[in-house]
């Protein structure tokens, strides 16, 4: 049974649902049109929720005086619960104290946050597996920027997320259609673009958040795709390239006065392998490369938030989140739009520190 796609005996139904087309193995529910997120979920059979329960261990029996068993008394098992299926209270796993449930309408919420209202979302397929302890979701996003030619968002999105403890939030772009076990494994082995997100207090908080840390944004779209369109027009030299990242890079006043003078000795090592690094992907990342984005500022603004995407090393995802979302990452992201902007319209004016 290589699908493993859970079997309701009350509802009769495999927990699946696909849109106009059948997945290979035939089973689950195929409907016409593309469903809601409120409609995806019943037609998955996602609609139950998951709880931590504590966990208890038995005493070995006590014989008592008269030769009869005694009770056996529950033994409390201290941090560790079981996350059960409130509808069959089916035990789906074993998780310590710190495990934040992500209830599977929660899943939903990330493809829901980056439209505001759902609206924007083709849900493809659903489902889940085992005793329904995995759940995943692949969807087409109605609306996504184009620079050029090129897509800058692949076929499918998905995300999928688990309830038995093992295993984080994922979500991802694929060229998969994610149907059954063996594709979800295939999905997360050929992916792109993903982020990871643990189960702890703020998962939840952190899922709704998550489409802005893998650079999907509906908000401003048209606005953002005739900027980027724009800018892929406009050439670069290598060696603007390279300034104009050490000036998004730079950490402080000090730094860009030293830029200025050119008393480069006085950088850190730090500051200056960053923009290395940066200007080394810049120029030999594959998909720096691209008929719509070499050699152009689209490029150069490629060139600074993939570093902090693809290169930089952070302590854990958790830091990566964090510097992405509302910290270093962001504020570098931020100065070279503004930079890459300003040479759009200005040229090489723009670099100028004077």
């Amino acid at each position: 049974m290589g699908h493993n796609l859970f079997y309701n005996e009350q509802s009769g139904k495999h927990s699946f649902f696909s849109v106009k087309e059948k997945a290979w193995h035939g089973l689950g529910q195929i409907v016409a049109d593309y469903p809601t997120s409120a409609e995806a979920i019943a037609y998955a059979g996602l609609d139950y929720t998951v709880e931590k329960r504590p966990l208890f261990t038995s005493a070995f029996d006590n014989v008592t005086a008269n030769g009869e068993a005694g009770k056996m008394p529950k033994i409390p098992v201290p941090n560790m619960f079981a996350t059960v299926r409130n509808d069959s209270d089916t035990v789906l796993g074993v998780v310590g104290k710190d495990y934040e449930v992500v209830q599977n309408a929660d899943a939903f919420q990330f493809f829901d946050a980056i439209v505001g209202n759902g609206e924007g979302i083709k849900y493809e397929t659903a489902g889940a597996l085992g005793n329904g302890e995995r759940i995943f979701i692949t969807a087409k996003l109605r609306d996504y920027i184009k620079v050029g030619k090129q897509d800058l968002i692949a076929q499918y999105l998905f995300l999928t997320t688990s309830h038995d403890g093992f295993g984080s939030i994922t979500a991802a772009f694929t060229p998969t259609r994610i149907v059954c076990n063996n594709t979800l494994n295939a999905a997360l082995r050929n992916h792109s673009s993903g982020i990871k997100i643990r189960h702890t207090a703020s998962a939840n908080d952190r899922l709704k958040q998550a489409h802005t840390l893998m650079g999907i944004s509906h908000v401003l779209a048209d606005e953002l795709e005739q900027i980027f369109n724009k800018w892929a027009n406009v050439r670069i030299t290598d060696k603007e390239v390279k300034k104009l990242i050490a000036i998004a890079m730079s950490p402080n006043k000090e730094a860009l006065h030293h830029l200025k003078t050119g008393n480069i000795e006085e950088l850190s090592s730090t500051y200056t392998n960053m923009v290395d690094s940066a200007f080394d992907y810049a120029m030999g990342n594959s998909t720096q490369l691209m008929e719509t984005t070499a050699g152009t500022v689209f490029g150069a603004y490629n060139a600074v938030t993939g570093y902090f995407q693809n290169v930089r090393k952070f302590k854990d995802g958790d830091a990566k989140f964090k510097s992405i979302m509302d910290g270093t990452a962001k504020q570098r992201a931020q100065v070279v739009f503004n930079l890459c902007e300003r040479f759009s319209n200005h040229g090489a004016d723009a670099l100028n520190l004077n």
